[in-house]
């Protein structure tokens, strides 16, 4: 095992097989367990030139969508794991991989949320800042700073202080406050 670590070759055909794995098996925990892992190769810097070059980011690009929440947690551990690589972030924004993660905001899973905020504001760079900051995201970030869950109202602050404007948060909240007024008055 320590000489897998070591060398690169071996760490190559490792990962090259969990992919193939996962995209020739038809069972459900196979996939699950095998997108977990490949997740939790995706902490190590060691692998992301493997990473790189087996695709493995479009594999979780592609599964944010799932409809099997396993898959969508994993693929966005994965995922918020390479965000901060500059070379991952650009090719991930380039991908479509920042609307597909803003979607994984309204998961009911809180590891899956948690890790989307975290992802996003990972991402956040000149090329994406735009499409990461919208005024729904930001009304998103604003819910989950007053919710109960701590971890989701310390993310959403940090994001809030760190990646918006002052107006971008005003703005959010006004166009909020419209929404919910034209919807009330629909309902009557």
């Amino acid at each position: 095992m320590a000489n897998r670590k070591k060398n690169p070759r071996e760490r190559f055909s490792y990962l090259r097989e969990l992919v193939t794995e996962f995209q020739d098996t038809s069972s459900v925990d196979a996939k699950e367990q095998v997108l977990a892992n490949l997740a939790n190769f995706s902490y190590d810097p060691d692998n992301y030139m493997h990473i790189k070059e087996l695709n493995i980011v479009d594999l979780f690009i592609d599964h944010l969508l799932d409809e099997n929440k396993n898959l969508v947690e994993f693929a966005i551990g994965g995922i918020c794991n390479l965000a901060l690589d500059k070379n991952f972030k650009l090719l991930i924004h380039k991908h479509g991989g920042v609307n597909k993660i803003i979607s994984c905001l309204s998961s009911e899973r809180e590891e899956t949320v948690l890790s989307a905020i975290t992802a996003l504001m990972f991402l956040v760079c000149p090329e994406s800042k735009a499409d990461i900051t919208t005024a729904p995201v930001i009304d998103c970030m604003l819910r989950f700073q007053e919710s109960s869950n701590s971890r989701f109202s310390n993310l959403a602050s940090v994001f809030l202080q760190d990646y918006c404007k002052p107006e971008q948060i005003q703005n959010a909240r006004h166009l909020s406050a419209n929404y919910s007024q034209v919807y009330s008055a629909s309902e009557t």
